[in-house]
């Protein structure tokens, strides 16, 4: 571990990304394998005198867990947090207790009257991430996200093609939102993942192949960086066939996609803007924001996007070296920004 960039990426995401002070009541959600962080983002806190609370999951019940803990939520409207934080690993299932967590603390939250909470989501996270993605600059990232956001915000159709065969044509409902995810999370009620960086919405209809090296949720730590890429093939915006050269692969995420209602719909369509991170890790929680696009089936974050309709699945899938055309403009060419 570096432990100069280490710390320096935890004083990011207190001081910068989630600008805790001495007046804040701050409660950390982790778990065993990711303690080292949780009581990092712990300690930070405290230093600037805000009211510290850390929880691991493990004390709520037997991982992997399937829906949120009440006793878990409990604890944290007892605590009446203006900040939290999620800082634990990734477990196969685990995305829909995720939805929930965030579900029943928001109702909890409006039930009881209490002041709308500031939220860093970091599943997955790991040092690497802390020393890699959480060191960007904070300031850079949020000018660039907001600049993409108003490119794409009124966006009829995105074309997307990459160097190993991307082709896809997504359109957009306009009564859909797109969110830009800038990293700096200062007022009660705003959320985003970190390390940060992209603008994402639901897409209203997505056609094309799209060929992947890296896949989201409990994929993303079991398999990492793909050894051989996958491709779906998506048509009427559903996942219509997966296929990789390793078939066991590809059948585990066909089973995945249809294992929830909707699980094979395109729910997401995102561009990342951390131009700090040059380099796949197979991690989803940072290989996402990497400059280009990512995809995700299942889920449309409704809270979000507005979309209607859900699913208890999300996983993302992230292309490489994209060219990305806005309504007839170019906005990226192989990777790099052309703005």
């Amino acid at each position: 571990m570096d432990k100069i960039k280490f710390n320096q990426g935890i004083k990011n995401a207190v001081l910068i990304c989630m600008n805790i002070k001495g007046e804040d009541r701050v409660f950390i959600t982790t778990d065993q394998e990711t303690q080292v962080i949780g009581k990092a983002l712990a300690q930070e806190s405290e230093d600037t005198g805000a009211q510290v609370k850390l929880v691991t999951l493990e004390d709520y019940g037997s991982r992997p867990l399937t829906s949120a803990p009440d006793a878990l939520v409990e604890d944290i409207i007892d605590f009446a947090p203006t900040v939290t934080f999620y800082a634990a690993s990734s477990q196969e299932g685990e995305v829909k207790m995720r939805m929930d967590f965030g579900r029943k603390t928001r109702l909890a939250y409006e039930e009881k009257g209490l002041p709308r909470r500031r939220h860093g989501h970091m599943p997955s996270i790991t040092p690497q991430l802390i020393e890699q993605g959480m060191t960007a600059d904070y300031i850079e990232v949020n000018r660039l996200t907001r600049h993409v956001f108003d490119l794409v915000k009124d966006a009829q159709s995105i074309q997307v093609t990459s160097t190993k065969g991307s082709d896809i044509i997504a359109r957009f409902n306009q009564d859909y939102n797109w969110n830009p995810c800038h990293g700096l999370y200062h007022q009660p009620g705003d959320w985003g993942n970190l390390p940060e960086g992209e603008v994402f919405t639901c897409p209203d209809s997505v056609e094309g192949i799209l060929i992947v090296d890296v896949l989201g949720d409990y994929f993303s730590p079991k398999y990492g960086v793909l050894a051989t890429p996958v491709t779906f093939e998506i048509q009427d915006n559903l996942v219509e066939k997966v296929s990789c050269e390793d078939e066991a692969l590809a059948n585990e995420i066909w089973d995945y996609l249809n294992s929830s209602e909707n699980g094979r719909r395109v729910g997401e369509f995102a561009i990342g803007t951390n131009t700090a991170i040059t380099g796949l890790t197979g991690n989803l929680l940072q290989d996402e924001k990497i400059p280009g696009i990512h995809v995700a089936f299942g889920n449309p974050l409704g809270f979000h996007t507005g979309a209607k309709w859900t699913s208890d699945v999300h996983l993302d899938v992230i292309p490489t070296d994209c060219t990305i055309t806005v309504d007839g403009k170019i906005l990226m060419e192989n990777g790099t920004f052309n703005i």
